[in-house]
């Protein structure tokens, strides 16, 4: 379960204001997997980081049950002059993750080849993006937070990292951010709309789409690769 309690948060930039969000107040059910909708820039990474605590809000809190995955895709947190071994072994070290074990996953899952054991700061923005996802993967979580990941990488990839994500919610629960609309139909069974700072969640994810249609003014995407 992860509860938002009076959630606040807003950001000034060259003097524009732009609210993430405004006293939200929403439960997320335990094992659920939840849609994430809302047009660019309306504040679902931000808020996606302040679930997970990467990102503080300007007033109430997240509490949450169970354990809760770092932004899955968000490499932020990798160290630029350790290899993508290296990091892996300290995050592993972090959550208490068998390291060995985290290794040999994320160099068979994330295929960077050699580049697996030169510093991070040399990755491209797609093999970081497939590290982490790596990473994230092969540690388990209660409950996901991901954004727009599966859409990295080739065909291939793409379609192994769905098809990996969908292994994991048989025994977790998400939270997904992607502009696929048919991507949200198929893998999540309830959604939220996050528009001008207010949240609101849906048990019907068609509901949860059509109020995001409306809220874009019907210009959405239906492609299945986000």
């Amino acid at each position: 379960m992860i509860h938002l309690e009076n959630l606040s948060k807003r950001f000034t930039v060259n003097g524009r204001t732009t609210v993430v969000a405004r006293d939200i107040n929403v439960t997320f059910p335990s094992h659920e997997a939840i849609g994430l909708l809302g047009h660019n820039g309306a504040g679902k990474s931000t808020l996606l980081r302040m679930i997970a605590g990467v990102v503080r809000p300007d007033r109430g809190g997240v509490h949450t049950t169970g354990t809760v995955s770092w932004p899955v895709g968000f490499s932020g947190s990798f160290h630029p002059d350790l290899t993508g071994a290296q990091n892996t072994r300290f995050i592993a070290r972090v959550y208490d993750a068998d390291a060995d074990g985290l290794l040999r996953f994320v160099e068979g899952f994330a295929d960077l080849g050699h580049h697996f054991h030169l510093p991070f700061r040399n990755y491209s923005s797609g093999m970081r993006s497939r590290l982490a996802f790596g990473v994230s993967m092969g540690i388990h979580f209660d409950t996901y937070l991901v954004d727009e990941v599966t859409s990295v990488g080739d065909g291939y990839f793409r379609e192994k990292s769905k098809a990996y994500f969908r292994n994991r919610l048989l025994n977790s629960g998400a939270i997904l951010v992607s502009h696929s609309m048919s991507m949200i139909r198929s893998i999540c069974s309830s959604a939220a709309v996050l528009h001008a700072g207010n949240l609101t969640y849906y048990t019907d994810v068609e509901e949860a789409i059509r109020v995001h249609q409306d809220n874009m003014g019907g210009a959405v995407d239906e492609d299945d690769d986000g």
